[in-house]
């Protein structure tokens, strides 16, 4: 804890005691106190030192503000709340890390409001740091072509979940009529929920953000070498040296825009730039799974009579071959292996909701 930190804190509880009322000095003192016992908690089951020590100096510090608002409310004349619990999303969440560790937890512990966790991602051996400038501090490298292996992965959904819905119904010896009405079905049911699943990951998502990146903006302004303090330990769990953590620190909080960027990606792990539109998001996925849906469904509005089925068919072995041969781009393996095992996929997939709709058509003829 920083002495100015400390001073601009006291100077801010004298100002609100003279009012005679401080009801956020509670909320922030039970705050302060669950993030502390939640730091030590991290502290104790990391094992990496250099991690550890981070979670404690947060904890150490967490319990320093803590004290301060301490001093708020009895300045005010209120009496000091007993400690909170951590909670039950702090409790599970500590529960599955300790099993699992923290990195496949970092959202549920951003959610906490828990600094650091861009260390998991960026801790580099001692005297190896992986950026070499101040300029690439906080950038993290941006997968173009992640939007475009979404797509695909989209356009792979449809096609499947609707050509294996298709030959279901084939076998069970549905009419023509029957199965271009239970294709269009399938294609609006299953690009509405993939659009509606969606939109709430990314609009849940990014409140997450929102609200984390409006925390670090007030906390900037009102206590910046307290955050410049915080912005250290972390270059320092990424294997900077100690003086080299703070001046790089020091250097990034003096310009507030840059600093409230670079402290949501490597306080938070999150990055401003990414938070996404929930609508975008929407349309997206509901045009990739359209999309992929119908190919085995145009050749029952194109065709007619049994000229249709293997049409249907054909065309869907042909799309789900180009899908696996495009998935190669980001998997680096051979085109044509990656083509027939997708087709070796969707045939299982297909092949085996076609025996079950035979079996079931049996039954119940």
């Amino acid at each position: 804890m920083s002495a100015q930190h400390g001073q601009a804190k006291a100077e801010s509880g004298e100002a609100v005691a003279a009012r005679g009322d401080d009801p956020s000095a509670r909320a922030g003192y039970l705050e302060e106190m669950r993030s502390a016992r939640l730091y030590e908690a991290l502290a104790g089951l990391e094992r990496d030192p250099r991690l550890a020590r981070m979670h404690g100096e947060l904890a150490s510090m967490a319990r320093g503000q803590a004290q301060l608002w301490a001093e708020r409310l009895r300045a005010a004349g209120q009496p000091l709340p007993a400690e909170a619990p951590p909670g039950l999303r702090a409790t599970v969440a500590l529960a599955l890390a300790r099993r699992f560790g923290v990195q496949p937890l970092r959202g549920v512990f951003t959610a906490l409001k828990v600094r650091g966790l861009s260390a998991y991602a960026g801790a580099q051996p001692p005297g190896h740091p992986g950026v070499a400038r101040i300029e690439d501090i906080g950038r993290r490298h941006r997968a173009g072509a992640g939007n475009l292996r979404a797509a695909v992965f989209g356009v792979n959904d449809g096609l499947v979940s609707n050509a294996s819905l298709i030959l279901g119904m084939a076998g069970a010896a549905a009419e023509p009529r029957t199965l271009l009405l239970t294709g269009a079905a399938g294609l609006l049911a299953g690009a509405f929920s993939m659009a509606a699943g969606e939109y709430v990951s990314v609009r849940s998502q990014r409140e997450v953000f929102e609200y984390q990146i409006g925390l670090e903006r007030e906390e900037l302004e009102e206590y910046p070498q307290a955050e410049a303090d915080e912005l250290a330990l972390i270059y320092e769990a990424r294997g900077y040296p100690a003086d080299d953590a703070r001046r790089l620190a020091q250097h990034l909080v003096a310009d507030p825009e840059r600093a409230l960027d670079t402290l949501a990606r490597e306080e938070l792990g999150l990055n401003p730039d990414e938070l996404g539109s929930p609508w975008g998001a929407a349309a997206a996925s509901f045009a990739a799974f359209a999309a992929g849906a119908l190919i085995p469904l145009l050749p029952w509005l194109l065709a007619e009579g049994s000229a249709a089925f293997p049409a249907s068919i054909g065309a869907a072995a042909l799309a789900l071959f180009a899908v696996g041969a495009a998935l190669s781009w980001f998997t680096g393996r051979s085109a044509l292996w990656s083509g027939l095992r997708m087709l070796a996929i969707g045939a299982a997939a297909g092949g085996a909701t076609y025996a079950i709709g035979a079996l079931i058509g049996v039954g119940v003829a």
